[in-house]
Formats: structure tokens, sequence, C-alpha cells
């Protein structure tokens, strides 16, 4: 063990750094730049889908008669184990969901998944801690770090990771994650998963350690209504003509801006769509290397501001979140599933004129490329002393067919189940409301498929925001290219001494 939490204290120097600008849910507790800053959990997004409710009635009715004969057999099994169940958390989505698809759940607080529940006789305790100043992993890291002293009752059972930094808890030799087989959970329970969310979370002996009920695909979310009035129809395959690459992208933000529209709401709405999309990791044989779609961004973004086409407003402020109420002034924004339903669809209704996303005033397209953003896994800890529980929560809020669906439907999420999705997609009585009943499953289901994990590392999260973060002083006119990058060169080697530029 202690070998083990010395190679993940050396990690954590890898990743210490500010909250990571990709993240899938941000919730009420979450980091304003963790994911969805405005989300209040998955009751909020329920109202926002397009299913009626017979359908989400019929889904809810068989997940809960399939799923409980496994919980209950789960309950019993854990008879001889912990009376507590501890999961580690950085927001409420998790919290919800379970409290909202996990068979026999009863939450001690019906309007705050957070404050925990009963599962049988076992006590679910959520131990909440921001994302903030990277305090979720600061926090995570010392109760793990103490795991093989801790009382039964102390002791981490499950934790949700993000894959920004998944790679660090994932590691074998770290060991801190539990392999998903010891816990008895197979190859075939997964097969329908997409490859990508296994991808990030197996480690360098192959063996898989945590698994999402998330595919985080993502497309371009445009306004329909400047998509009329700019583009001369709001049809999909029309708006996609548009963006369907970066110069048809830029060429379509000067037609926006004759309108008196922004492109986006910042330039930093199209950064992960770039950097996704890259040709080799942020480190390489122990050296920075900004890749030439990275470099691309800066090219193109710096351009879209001098021409006064977008701005560099900070991700999730209020200045970025205008554009959500109508009439609205930006056209577009990047993002996933998550993003429509948690951050657009709570929007609330400041003005008289609403939220767009209430007046299913978005629609969504592929855009100049394709991308992946956030996502959210679920790990058993080492150590646990309820793993037959720990099991079946996995297993029910990963892979069960009747759960997916059911969160599907009930709350717009994309969920990492191809055989559901596929049987979605093909329904036309499905519509996602926020996006004027458009059925998005197809779209993000191909877009799955395409995910590609082989660039990621460990790096990723400090590089990616102290790029961008290096670059507003560029698109700002407060320095040159060459002086924002020595900027984000010194930013790097203080964050990680190891590497060489």
């Amino acid at each position: 063990m202690k070998k083990r939490m010395r190679h993940l204290m050396s990690l954590a120097l890898v990743t210490a750094m500010v909250v990571p600008m990709a993240a899938c849910g941000g919730g009420a507790s979450g980091s304003a730049s963790s994911g969805t800053s405005s989300a209040s959990g998955s009751s909020a997004a329920a109202s926002s889908s397009a299913a009626s409710s017979e359908s989400a009635s019929e889904a809810a009715s068989s997940a809960s008669s399939t799923a409980a004969v496994s919980s209950g057999s789960a309950a019993a099994a854990a008879g001889d184990e912990g009376k507590v169940l501890n999961i580690e958390v950085w927001n409420n989505e998790f919290p919800n969901r379970l409290a909202d698809h996990y068979p026999g759940f009863e939450a001690a607080d019906p309007e705050d998944a957070t404050k925990g529940g009963k599962i049988g006789d076992v006590t679910v305790n959520f131990i909440l801690t921001d994302n903030q100043d990277n305090k979720y992993q600061t926090k995570l890291d010392e109760d793990l770090s103490a795991q093989a002293d801790a009382s039964d009752d102390d002791k981490v059972d499950l934790f949700l990771i993000e894959a920004d930094y998944a790679l660090k808890y994932v590691d074998a030799d770290a060991d801190v994650a539990m392999p998903l087989k010891d816990l008895g959970i197979t190859d075939d329970d997964l097969s329908k998963q997409f490859q990508y969310t296994k991808d990030i979370v197996t480690d360098a002996n192959g063996d898989i350690r945590g698994s999402s009920w998330q595919a985080c695909s993502a497309g371009l979310i445009y306004n329909r209504a400047i998509a009329k009035e700019v583009l001369g129809s709001d049809d999909p395959d029309t708006v996609q003509q548009s963006v369907s690459d970066w110069d048809k992208f830029n060429e379509t933000a000067g037609k926006m801006k004759d309108a008196g529209y922004k492109i986006t709401a910042t330039a930093n709405d199209t950064y992960r769509v770039y950097s996704n999309n890259v040709s080799g990791p942020w480190v390489q044989d122990g050296k920075v290397v900004v890749d030439d779609n990275i470099k691309k961004w800066a090219d193109d973004s710096k351009a879209l501001v001098d021409a006064g086409e977008t701005t560099t407003n900070d991700l999730w402020s209020d200045e970025w979140s205008a554009g959500f109420q109508a009439p609205g002034d930006v056209f577009c924004y990047f993002g996933p599933a998550w993003l429509i339903n948690f951050s657009m669809g709570n929007a609330p209704d400041k003005d008289d004129d609403g939220s767009i996303a209430h007046a299913g005033g978005w629609g969504l397209v592929n855009g100049p490329q394709g991308y992946y953003w956030g996502g959210s896994w679920i790990c058993a800890a080492q150590g646990t002393d309820n793993p037959t529980l720990a099991k079946d929560i996995i297993l029910t809020m990963t892979t069960d067919d009747d759960v997916m669906k059911e969160i599907a439907v009930k709350d717009s999420d994309c969920v990492n189940n191809k055989t559901v999705l596929d049987a979605l997609a093909d329904d036309d009585s499905f519509g996602n409301a926020i996006l004027g009943g458009q059925n998005p499953y197809k779209m993000l289901s191909e877009g799955a498929e395409k995910v590609d994990m082989s660039n990621v590392s460990p790096y990723d999260q400090g590089c990616n925001e102290e790029y961008m973060s290096a670059m507003k002083n560029y698109f700002d006119g407060n320095a040159s290219y060459d002086e924002a990058l020595d900027q984000f060169k010194q930013a790097v080697a203080e964050k990680y001494p190891e590497l060489s530029e």
C-alpha cells in the first residue's frame, strides 16, 4: 500500500493544477470550469425530455422490475459486508443518477441526493468536494492514502473520475482503483459500451478499472432562430453545410457578424474540437509539443477575435452563458448531451423572452470536426469492504439496458450503451425538447464510435488550461504569439519541472 500511495502522490504532482476545463457534470457543487456550472440535477433535466411520459413510465417500470432482482441479490450477498458505502464525488450528478435510477435506493432528502440515503441496511454516504482549485483530487488522494488504516465505516468504496485525470487513478502501479475483473465484472458485461470509454480507464496491463454510463461525443449546438435569419433555414443538413469545416465555419462567422451576431460566445468554445484532433500527445519523450492543430486553434481564434466575431470571455462566466437567453446574440456553442441538458436546459428564464432551451430553440449538427468532451467514470476503491454492492452499482448504473434507457429517456443523457442508443436513434417518436424535437442519438452514437483516446496523457489538463490562459493575452493584444507561448512554457515548467520544452 505504501508503494501504491507513493506512486499516487507522485502522479498527483503531475495533475496538481487548477480545475479541468473538461468535465462532465458540474452540478450545484461543481467548479465553474468543470462542466455543467448551471446544473441543478437530473430532476431539472427531466423536464426537458421530449419523450412522452408514457415512454418514461415504461422505461422506469422496466428498469425497476429487472434491476431490482440484481440489487436485491446484491443486498443479500452483502449481508456480511460493510454497513456504510462511502462514495467520493465532486458534484450532484452521480448522486442524482443513483437516487433516480438505482432500484432500492432510499434518499435521505428527496430534494438533495447528495445527502445520501440507504440501500437495504447499508447507509450511502456521498463525500462531496468541489473541483475548484483541484480540491476534489486533493481530498481523494488524502482519503485513498489513508485507506489501509481506515476503519470499515470510513473506507472509500466508490469514487468518480473524469477523463482529464483518469490515467492518474487507473494507473497499475498506483493501484487505487480495483480492476473490474477483480469484482467479477467481465468483458461480456461491458460489451455494449463504446470502446473509447473503456480505453481511457484501461491500465498498462490491459485491466479495465472503471466504467461510465455516459458517451460524451459532442457537436455544434446552434440557435435555430439565428440560423433561419442568416442562413435561410434551421434544418440541420443546411446548417451543417455552413460549418462542415473550419474554412466554412470562419466564413459563416463573417455572415453572423454582418447580421449582428457572434459566431461563438468565446474563442474557448472551440478549443476542445481542435485539441481532440491532434496528431500526438502534449508530451512526447519528456518534451512538451504544441501540435499543429492546437496552433491552428490559436490562429483561427485570433482572427475571429480581431474581426469582432467572438470574444475572449471565460467559459462558464455570466457573459458566456448570456447567449442561452432569448433572443440571444450567439449563433452556436460546442458540447455533448450534458451541456445541452444540464447547462442550456437548466438556464433560468431571466428575461421576458425566457430561455432558448425552454422554447426548443436549439439544434445540433456535427460541426467542423468530430470530438468528445468530458465523462464520469465509477471506480471501486482498493480496500472497499463493500465489493458486492460496489459491483452491483457499477453493473446496474453502467451496463443494464433498462436503466440505460431510463437515463436516456428521463435525463436526455447520451448513454454508454450501443444497443439502447441504436434503438432510440431509430425511434421516430423520440426527440429532445431543447433541440426542437430533434433526435440526436444517431449522430452522437456515430461520433462515439470514432473517438480516439490514443493521444491522451496525464499532462492534458495542465497543458490545455495553461495554453488557453496564455493565448488570451495574445487574443486581447497584450502579447505576441511568441510571448504568449513563452508564458505557456514557463507555466508548464513550473507545474511539471520534469518536462523539457
